[in-house]
């Protein structure tokens, strides 16, 4: 497997992106993907930190195209056609497409970005879940790249 190039510009996300301003999805600086073996990215926004112990899923969106960069703003749609297109499922919210952290007030948590690189375009419903997601490409991740950000209350 090839790794790609993830980047977020800021190690601490600002308030925009995150429950405490508008909450949108912040933009994602993706390198080094292999035209040659990846089709299509997917992208899982996870916090490892939240109560429970087994994360919490912020985002998780398929069927990106092959893009150096996500931007910010990825509409709620569960078709996203612009500015890129795109298949969304929902978070751990219950909800469709982006929502930001919002621990509770006196933590930090860390919030992983982890974007695969796909062989294939998946066949997988707008509104799956992670656990959709992760079956879907089990055999198709050829690219596999990751960065966090963090954000405290």
């Amino acid at each position: 497997m090839e790794n790609l190039s993830v980047k977020i510009s800021v190690v601490n996300l600002p308030s925009d992106y995150t429950c405490d301003g508008d909450d949108i999805s912040p933009e994602i600086e993706i390198g080094r993907v292999n035209s040659e073996l990846t089709k299509s990215l997917a992208v899982v926004m996870n916090d490892p930190d939240a109560p429970g112990g087994g994360g919490f899923t912020h985002w998780i969106i398929w069927n990106v195209g092959l893009v150096a960069r996500l931007p910010d703003g990825i509409p709620h749609d569960p078709v996203v056609t612009s500015p890129l297109k795109g298949v969304q499922g929902k978070n751990s919210f219950g909800l469709i497409g982006y929502n930001g952290p919002c621990p509770p007030p006196g933590q930090t948590h860390r919030y992983d970005f982890k974007v695969y690189g796909l062989d294939t375009l998946l066949d997988l419903p707008p509104g799956a879940t992670k656990a959709e997601l992760l079956k879907a490409m089990q055999g198709h991740v050829v690219q596999y790249g990751e960065t966090y950000v963090l954000y405290g209350r």
